[in-house]
């Protein structure tokens, strides 16, 4: 089975359900197929090879899913690029995978500094998408092609592939909240394990419909797009939540039955009165990128009491790796879980030893969806991936820390590089957020560690607030009437926003 499979198999069985809401268009499955084929074709004709890399530099848009499918079915590897990275990091992914085609919109294409930047780079062709610009602008040393001539001037007939499954599918620049982007090495039966997996334990069926405002750049929201395909479901896919009134309104209006978020998102929903929408086919929602504060697990529980909630914890690296099943939210809302089906997960100390329940250790992945590696980068890919017992095999050291608990259920506690010491101590971060989220008015909250002549090393706290207003003496009183003394935040700081990645994480290091 390869990734661009699903896609098939699904327009051969539901040809004319709905694949794909987007951008004012619903596209059917046998619509999507057939427009892969006709841009594969078009890939083709420019030299795509077997393993070349092709960059999708666009948002969540039809252009994008066209694209993923076509590079797969034209035998390449895609690299989704969020149109938000900046034109440094863009030229530097494109050299590091020496991508052979850019696939694009006019706009992007056009501007003066991107276009020059592109001659830079080893590109052979510059596909471009949506309305049609001045071809002046574009660089003529390159081949310039247009994404609606394509559709219109080639074929739609569907090609037979000399893949296999150990093939790479699609490279994954991740470099966390810091770092040079590196590229995750996802091959074909890594995407496809981890898509079946997904979709066994979220119950997914050809009658979901999910709502996906994730951008595609992102594991999390590109595996949305995959396991719809899987099955035979419906994705609605929007740009963001910029209107989080209206992304509900059109849940309601299309019978959404999943909604994938990040704290981010969650915390922007919760603060909407949800009686004002008809929620009633909602089956499920999902939480993954950062772990959710418990005090928002539970709001949500009490506002949507019937709705399936799974915390679930991943890495791109891993796709997805631990899930926790809902009948378990209740009892267990701290924990992201259990290992997702088919893999073993566990806890090493600092001597390699599986410690007893309770104690923390690095978080240890083991099973078909951890990928191949980074793209050209030995000393990383040896860092984070060691070789199992058995041929072939790898092993995922996360850098995560965790503990579990008699059960056999996992709790994140900190990033290792995160973990502050403070008087004597060891801080995990997310013990003192998880207080501050508690605190009435406190919206979003991020724990630092800050030099200290003396201890070493101070907590900070940066928060985002209702209104503004919220005094550091208020928050510090609170922490210290629910938390040890060497945990109390010396630093209290308001900010109007926290500083984000694409996926929702915090970027820590701005706050220091």
């Amino acid at each position: 089975m390869l990734v661009h499979h699903f896609l098939e198999q699904s327009a051969a069985e539901w040809p004319e359900k709905v694949a794909l809401v987007c951008g004012g268009q619903r596209l059917t499955y046998l619509e999507i197929n057939l427009m892969a084929n006709r841009l594969a074709n078009g890939l083709r004709e420019q030299g795509i090879r077997q393993g070349d890399r092709v960059g999708i530099y666009l948002g969540n848009t039809v252009e994008t899913v066209i694209g993923i499918f076509a590079v797969l079915k034209a035998g390449g590897v895609f690299v989704i690029i969020n149109p938000t990275t900046k034109l440094e990091k863009l030229l530097v992914i494109l050299n590091n995978c020496r991508a052979t085609g850019l696939i694009t919109s006019w706009s992007a294409a056009t501007q003066p500094d991107i276009a020059s930047a592109l001659l830079t780079s080893r590109l052979k062709f510059v596909l471009c998408a949506g309305p049609s610009t001045e071809m002046a602008s574009v660089p003529r040393k390159l081949t310039i092609l247009d994404f609606d001539s394509i559709q219109r001037d080639n074929s739609a007939e569907q090609h037979s592939l000399v893949s296999t499954e150990r093939d790479l599918a699609c490279l994954i620049y991740t470099s966390g909240t810091t770092g040079e982007p590196k590229g995750v090495m996802c091959g074909h039966n890594n995407i496809v394990f981890a898509a079946t997996a997904i979709v066994q334990y979220l119950r997914n069926t050809h009658q979901d419909i999910v709502m996906n405002v994730l951008p595609l750049s992102f594991t999390y929201g590109l595996y949305q797009l995959l396991t719809m395909c899987q099955v035979g479901g419906t994705l609605i896919l929007e740009e963001s939540l910029a209107y989080p009134g209206a992304v509900l309104n059109q849940m309601q209006a299309e019978g959404v039955t999943g909604f994938p978020g990040v704290p981010t998102i969650f915390a922007m929903l919760l603060r909407l009165d949800f009686r004002a929408f008809d929620l009633s086919t909602l089956r499920y929602l999902t939480n993954a990128a950062a772990g959710l504060p418990t005090e928002h697990v539970l709001e949500i529980r009490r506002r949507l009491p019937r709705v399936a909630f799974y915390s679930m914890y991943g890495q791109t690296e891993t796709a997805r790796t631990l899930y926790l099943p809902p009948e378990w939210i209740d009892r267990k809302p701290e924990s992201v879980g259990i290992p997702i089906p088919g893999t073993e997960v566990w806890i090493e100390d600092e001597s390699g030893n599986r410690p007893e329940p309770g104690q923390i250790g690095e978080l240890v992945v083991r099973g078909k969806h951890v990928m191949r590696g980074y793209w050209e980068a030995t000393e990383a890919t040896f860092e984070r991936f060691r070789p199992g017992p058995l041929p072939r095999e790898v092993r995922c050291y996360t850098g995560d820390l965790f503990r579990q608990d008699t059960d056999g259920f996992f709790y994140f506690v900190s990033r290792k590089d995160d973990i502050i010491k403070c008087k004597g101590q060891k801080v995990a971060p997310k013990e003192i957020e998880d207080v501050l989220h508690q605190v009435n008015g406190v919206i979003h909250a991020a724990v630092v560690g800050v030099p200290d002549p003396i201890f070493g090393q101070a907590i900070k706290a940066v928060l985002v607030v209702e209104d503004g207003v919220l005094s550091a003496k208020e928050v510090q009183a609170y922490c210290r009437a629910h938390l040890e003394d060497f945990m109390v935040p010396k630093y209290v700081e308001v900010r109007p926003v926290l500083p984000m990645t694409t996926s929702g994480k915090i970027k820590k290091r701005e706050l220091v």
